[in-house]
């Protein structure tokens, strides 16, 4: 897969979508861009994939480049402030509610329904990302 999931950070609160985040990273040979990429959640063993968003107007990943993916917005004072951009830049999924309730949620990045991208959510794993 040409995107793979580096960090899966749940909000500490639910309420604050500016501090849930997923990081996303390049691990192909060539640019990746991610528009027209949508991201899904779903439970393991169900087939049904809840949608949360398109990607648009999306972003362009370099080779070996990571981004990190907000749930809220970043003007929203409810949402919180946002992880400061020193590291890595903020791509705001612009949602309003947590996506990362549970631990075992599977997301998957999906262009035109092939996955390009899939994790597990787990809390006491290193990253949040299950093994």
């Amino acid at each position: 897969m040409a995107l793979r999931f580096v960090e899966i950070h749940p909000s500490p609160d639910g309420e604050t979508l500016n501090q849930e985040w997923v990081v996303l990273e390049n691990t192909g040979k060539l640019p990746f861009h991610t528009r027209g990429c949508a991201m899904t959640v779903s439970r393991r063993g169900l087939t049904k994939k809840n949608i949360l968003g398109v990607i648009d107007p999306g972003f362009l990943l370099q080779p070996g480049e990571k981004i990190r993916m907000c749930t809220g917005a970043p003007g929203t004072k409810a949402h919180g402030e946002p992880p400061p951009e020193t590291e890595l830049k903020n791509y705001f999924l612009l949602l309003n509610r947590s996506y990362l309730d549970k631990p075992g949620n599977i997301l998957t990045i999906v262009l035109r329904s092939l996955p390009v991208g899939k994790a597990e959510f787990d809390a006491a794993a290193p990253g949040g990302v299950k093994a």
